[in-house]
């Protein structure tokens, strides 16, 4: 037998009052994804720990049966990994954004206005790698206003801040060492080099020149944070007897999967963003079905009218996503296992990650169901699965498929 767990990300909701109180799910009423739940169990997930906000990061490697709090060494190798970067044991990686920053350092925008991929592409095409002090600084652009950036050489340490302030007209912070090592010392230092290099660099780049003359802000800055070392994380085919490969769009979830030892699958026009190929990403599932026990399917965009702070577009796009669902379950094999579930709570109406449960549906020949009719965060909590943790998920999924051999005599 074999399982697709698709991951909609910042699936998790409250309820809205521009949605007459109900959550996004509620208000979407997808038929298939409330089909599933009527056919199969749900319930709810603490993704990290009860009442913890998590990212991305942290969120999949639980979804995954990887527990973040032993595994996570930060975002940075993941973004690399997942940007198809090869990391050595002592590369230290950032996540970093384009940003825009004023001339006495004030954040006034952390994401360039959501600057377009082409542009950015364009921009990170002129920035050279960087040496300083015998150190190798490396800036690759992944999607938007999103890229990575990798330090590689001896007596570096990923004990460093966050660059990015994590807030609008907020001065830009500079990178310090979070330990008293020399190691993280220099570190910082020459990251806050090059970071006054690169600033130089894009100030007065054709883009930026041309986006300030049509009234949009430039992308001059690079903001880090998330650094870390790669984890050495335990290959999936070991801990649950599964092949498994992962469709997505964005860098972050590539890497993890990577990291765990899946097999990456590039989809023409899966952007990860609200414009992503849906259609292109269900058929690489069912294909890659054919290669693998497991394949995980990640879906970004009901994050990002999350942030956006659109819960009616959140519900449209659930709705979106039902429908591709549902075709992509038509094609897959008689005996495949399929969970949905989101990696964290975004209120759509808040705007950022909370610590609220996701809620999550398994449907296959072998599973038990229950009484709830809906999928959504209100009816899943009465669900026959109960209120688990993200690390519990895949050993569920693993029992229902087979996979998992028996603990003790």
């Amino acid at each position: 037998m074999k399982a697709v767990l698709v991951v909609l990300d910042g699936l998790g909701d409250r309820r809205c009052r521009s949605l007459n109180w109900m959550t996004p799910l509620q208000a979407a009423r997808s038929p298939f994804l409330d089909r599933l739940a009527a056919m199969g169990e749900t319930g709810l997930i603490d993704v990290v720990a009860p009442g913890l906000p998590n990212g991305s990061d942290t969120g999949h490697l639980a979804l995954l049966g990887y527990d973040p709090f032993k595994w996570y060494t930060g975002r940075g190798p993941f973004e690399a990994l997942g940007a198809g970067l090869t990391l050595t044991d002592t590369d230290v990686a950032f996540r970093c954004n384009f940003a825009t920053v004023s001339a006495d350092g004030a954040v006034l925008d952390r994401r360039a206005g959501r600057i377009s991929s082409e542009e950015s592409r364009v921009l990170a095409e002129a920035i050279p790698p960087m040496h300083f002090d015998g150190v190798e600084i490396i800036f690759k652009h992944t999607v938007e206003h999103r890229g990575v950036l990798i330090m590689r050489g001896d007596g570096l340490s990923h004990k460093v801040s966050n660059v990015d302030p994590h807030g609008r007209e907020t001065k830009v912070l500079k990178p310090k060492p979070l330990d008293e090592s020399t190691e993280a010392n220099r570190t910082a230092q020459l990251l806050q080099q090059y970071l006054e290099k690169t600033r130089q660099i894009l100030e007065n780049h054709p883009v930026n020149l041309k986006r300030k003359q049509n009234g949009l802000p430039p992308a001059n800055y690079i903001l880090t944070r998330g650094a870390g070392r790669l984890p050495n994380l335990p290959s999936f085919r070991e801990k649950y007897g599964l092949s498994a490969a992962v469709v997505a769009g964005g860098a972050l979830y590539k890497g993890v999967c990577r990291a765990a030892g899946f097999e990456v699958v590039n989809v023409e026009g899966a952007t990860g963003t609200v414009n992503t190929n849906l259609n292109n990403k269900a058929a690489a599932v069912v294909e890659s079905l054919k290669r693998h026990d497991f394949v995980l399917l990640h879906i970004k965009a009901t994050d990002t009218l999350s942030h956006d702070k659109k819960p009616r577009d959140k519900a449209e796009m659930i709705r979106k996503i039902d429908a591709v669902l549902e075709k992509m379950y038509e094609s897959l094999p008689p005996d495949t296992h399929i969970a949905v579930t989101g990696d964290h709570s975004t209120p759509s109406e808040i705007g950022d990650h909370r610590g609220d449960p996701v809620p999550v549906l398994i449907y296959g020949p072998q599973v038990r169901g229950d009484d709830v009719k809906y999928f959504d965060e209100i009816s899943c909590a009465k669900g026959g699965i109960g209120r688990i943790r993200g690390t519990d998920l895949m050993t569920i999924i693993a029992n229902y498929v087979g996979a998992l051999e028996l603990f003790g005599e």
